[in-house]
């Protein structure tokens, strides 16, 4: 009996020793789960300031060059306008064709927008900054941003109207037209740098500083991606899917309520994700405009230099990114649309032989290098 008790008392110490233990190993594998979701999150939010960023700047931007006065109740200098839009279209009733196909017409602006959203996982802010530094980044980009014309495509099919089905056609066009030529860009980009991973081309063009942007070793492929990235946004002067005086709003006439902002969110996203694909593949990232051998002066290996150092690639990406945000807000204001057939003739006859011969002289300068 008494060794009976005693291994009684053996065992229950043992659990007791033991649970401590398992609950401290469940509270790690939580607070790794919940650190996992962390950049996500961050990333998520970050991107959904810049929107509301550059809705206020198009606002401003587009007030200014019409001389009109722009947003200015809504918060100090109007700020806070796309909020209260997004917040009047959240509480909008949400309505659907009677003869439509209900599940295409729903499912066509959440797919536009989650398409879009994950072409941000391969973008770096910053070094180490990224979510997923991957080998194949920018053609992973590419093949997502493709997915976009789909939701288009179905929202104006699951409309049950011939002019939200012949906005949907238009933007398949477009997206098929101009995506081509981004793609030879991009693959010229690639052998330049010998590699698709998007940190491995910033810092490729670190080693000169200013002069080592592939801007200056590929200009011809800079002003066709430039073309081709405002086509693949539908902006002016390529926004034939969304032509009012032709199509009465295109592939978005039936929808109202938040299924309609959805529409405008996916427009912004897009432009967003393309001025950071611009920066990071022709304007050298986030690193700064000098020498790569001075840069270890400035920031040394520590901790608080690191996160200063962060802070500034982030703020450097940014601004280069804003750059190019504000030449295509201006175009927007500025050029009038095309016609379809131009911008199909633009496309097919024009920026493909141009990107063709541009990724030629790319591949004779590579192999005569080595």
């Amino acid at each position: 009996m008494i060794i009976n008790k005693v291994e009684m008392i053996i065992n229950t110490t043992e659990v007791e020793a033991i649970n401590p233990f398992s609950r401290l190993e469940v509270l790690k594998e939580i607070y790794g789960i919940v650190w996992a979701f962390v950049p996500i999150l961050t990333t998520v939010l970050g991107i959904t300031i810049g929107v509301l960023i550059i809705v206020w700047l198009e606002r401003e931007i587009s007030a200014g060059i019409q001389q009109r006065i722009g947003p200015e109740y809504a918060g100090p200098l109007g700020i806070l306008q796309a909020l209260a839009d997004g917040t009047k279209l959240i509480f909008k009733e949400n309505l659907f064709p009677s003869r439509g196909n209900i599940s295409l017409f729903s499912i066509g602006p959440s797919l536009a927008v989650i398409s879009i959203l994950l072409s941000y996982s391969v973008i770096p802010f910053g070094y180490h900054l990224v979510l997923a530094d991957l080998s194949i980044g920018v053609f992973l980009w590419i093949a997502i941003s493709s997915i976009a014309p789909i939701g288009l495509l179905m929202s104006g099919y699951g409309s049950n109207n011939k002019y939200s089905f012949l906005g949907g056609l238009r933007a398949a066009a477009q997206s098929i037209s101009y995506e081509i030529p981004l793609t030879l860009c991009v693959l010229s980009i690639s052998l330049l740098s010998n590699s698709s991973s998007t940190v491995d081309i910033v810092e490729a063009q670190s080693k000169y500083g200013f002069w080592g942007w592939n801007l200056w070793r590929q200009p011809i492929g800079f002003f066709v991606f430039l073309i081709s990235s405002l086509a693949e946004c539908e902006r002016l002067p390529f926004d034939l899917p969304e032509a009012e005086e032709e199509l009465v709003a295109g592939y978005q006439t039936e929808y109202s309520g938040i299924k309609f902002g959805l529409f405008y969110v996916a427009s912004y996203l897009n432009l967003l994700v393309s001025s950071l694909f611009v920066t990071v593949l022709y304007l050298g990232g986030w690193n700064l405009s000098m020498p790569y051998i001075l840069i270890p002066e400035f920031f040394e290996v520590t901790k608080a230099r690191k996160i200063v150092g962060a802070i500034i690639g982030i703020f450097i990406t940014l601004a280069k990114t804003y750059l190019f945000l504000f030449l295509s807000i201006t175009t927007r204001w500025t050029l009038p649309r095309l016609r379809m057939d131009q911008l199909l003739n633009l496309g097919w006859k024009f920026l493909l032989p141009i990107s063709l011969g541009n990724l030629l002289l790319t591949t004779s300068s590579q192999l005569l290098s080595l």
